[in-house]
């Protein structure tokens, strides 16, 4: 099924999957208020079945970051609104696809730049065929990737995050594979794409939402995560369709999707 309604989207649901293309051609797939106004809206009113949200820009670039004509129009007219601006909308929207209750699978064609890289270190799952290219340029503005850096760190980690800002020069998908900016990358994206929706398809939200948050709670120190990951265990061993799909599976051998 096809969603309308968006003019920086294009939507498409199949199953319990929602497919999301970033669609601004004429400005080279930028970020505007717009576009980050209508994908908050979209993961606002996502169907509670969904249980994977895939990201795709276009075949040669994913997302360029901010758009610079409203810098522009900020710097030509000073009386103009900030608020298409204001960075807390673009870090929030990041930090609902980190915490969602939902995988976010974001699948990399051509370039990501900036604000671009954002989207992709806030993703749960980043796959990319070998036209895929990263890059941070702010620095060469003056600029700094801010509310990137605690996004990007947390998948690559403090100084590579601190190389790519400083040398604002762009890496290949095979580095970023080794790096861990992407987890999976072959020339033909779209049957990589299929393979990963092949598994995701088959989990739940509930076990997803549940997944995600005891994840977004870890400080990274196992004695101080210790009450957290038990509290976490003895919660989803107490559910009782986990449990119903254990008996299940005992007696019968089937998973919680197949028909017995």
């Amino acid at each position: 099924m096809i969603e309308t309604g968006y003019h920086t989207l294009r939507v498409r649901h199949e199953d319990n999957i929602c497919f999301v293309q970033l669609y601004r051609p004429e400005a080279n797939n930028t970020i505007d208020d717009r576009l980050v106004a209508e994908l908050a809206d979209l993961l606002e009113r996502l169907d509670e079945r969904v249980t994977v949200l895939v990201l795709e820009g276009l075949p040669q670039v994913f997302c360029f970051g901010m758009d610079f004509a409203l810098v522009r129009k900020l710097a030509k007219d000073p009386q103009a609104s900030s608020s298409v601006l204001d960075p807390a909308t673009l870090y929030d929207l990041w930090l609902r696809l980190a915490t969602g209750p939902f995988v976010v699978l974001s699948y990399v064609r051509g370039k990501v730049n900036a604000g671009g890289v954002g989207f992709v270190a806030a993703s749960d799952i980043v796959i990319a065929d070998q036209s895929a290219s990263f890059s941070l340029s702010e620095l060469l503005f003056g600029l700094m990737p801010a509310c990137v850096l605690p996004f990007l760190e947390r998948r690559i980690g403090p100084q590579r995050a601190h190389y790519m800002t400083l040398m604002t020069s762009a890496i290949g998908a095979d580095q970023a594979l080794s790096w861990g900016l992407v987890d999976a990358s072959e020339a033909d994206g779209d049957n990589l794409l299929r393979k990963h929706l092949l598994r995701l398809r088959r989990l739940s939200r509930p076990g997803v939402a549940r997944y995600k948050q005891f994840r977004g709670s870890l400080c990274g120190a196992p004695r101080l995560d210790r009450d957290a990951a038990l509290a976490a265990n003895r919660q989803a061993f107490s559910d009782p369709q986990n449990l119903s799909n254990i008996v299940r599976y005992v007696e019968t051998g089937a998973f919680p999707w197949e028909q017995v």
